[in-house]
């Protein structure tokens, strides 16, 4: 047993990077050699959204870039409104989730993609962001899943579940999201917003704690495909799970 909950949850995940090497491979689906997956056309429309989303997945978190610089800014602004942020490398960041005091080590495993997916949900569904950061609904464990971390590795998670680094989706999860992208340039964002919400349901559900997470994610994954999957879904915000977010 630890005596110390961060020392015992840094045994786990040893940083983000640690967390999606050791962690998340076991909750997303594992590629081997033997697997034959069905490839489906895409429309030319199709195609030019889906390069444009893989050339944001593309981009590593460079704390170098200003660009980079100022999401991270914008997403403290639109969280701490009222509090000053000291610097980019603060102990501040920890209020977020963060495992330490410089968020960039974060994002090794989700790339710039995962900050803008984080800021696009405090931007676009503020309460459910704050709900989930403040862990607000339900009864809590002692030892919940740090928010801002957390939140790359759903990034993560959906990249994987979508097939978003193939040429051509190879599951019929995959060729319905691009029907949707192609029809709301924001739905990556969209999904993740959804599935984040849908993340922090199955934990209270399932009354986890911080060592439960991979079994957390494995359900929110198998629930997301059943949800895509559905009969007469034509767009994202007829998702079941869509209804759990609030403005």
């Amino acid at each position: 047993m630890c005596d110390d909950a961060q020392i015992c949850f840094a045994e786990v995940v040893a940083g983000s990077a640690a967390w999606l090497s050791r962690g998340l491979s076991c909750v997303c689906a594992q590629r081997r050699e033997s697997d034959a997956r069905p490839s489906f056309d895409l429309t030319p429309s199709e195609e030019e959204c889906l390069q444009r989303l893989q050339n944001r997945i593309d981009i590593a978190y460079d704390s170098s870039i200003p660009e980079h610089q100022e999401a991270l800014r914008a997403l403290w602004n639109a969280v701490f409104p009222e509090e000053e942020l000291h610097g980019l490398i603060s102990e501040q960041w920890k209020e977020m989730g963060w495992q330490g005091k410089d968020p960039s080590t974060d994002f090794r495993g989700g790339g710039f993609i995962s900050l803008e997916n984080l800021l696009f949900f405090a931007r676009h569904f503020p309460k459910s962001f704050k709900d989930l950061l403040w862990k607000q609904e339900g009864d809590r464990s002692a030892w919940e899943y740090p928010f801002a971390v957390a939140g790359v590795n759903i990034t993560f998670m959906l990249i994987q579940m979508l097939d978003l680094e193939a040429v051509k989706p190879r599951t019929m999860v995959g060729a319905i999201f691009l029907k949707f992208l192609s029809e709301n340039e924001s739905a990556f964002d969209l999904v993740y917003c959804i599935a984040f919400k849908l993340m922090d349901r199955q934990w209270l559900a399932m009354c986890a704690s911080y060592m439960d997470f991979n079994t957390v994610m494995k359900a929110t994954r198998h629930q997301l495909e059943r949800e895509f999957l559905l009969e007469d879904i034509t767009r994202l915000e007829e998702l079941p799970s869509y209804s759990l977010l609030t403005l």
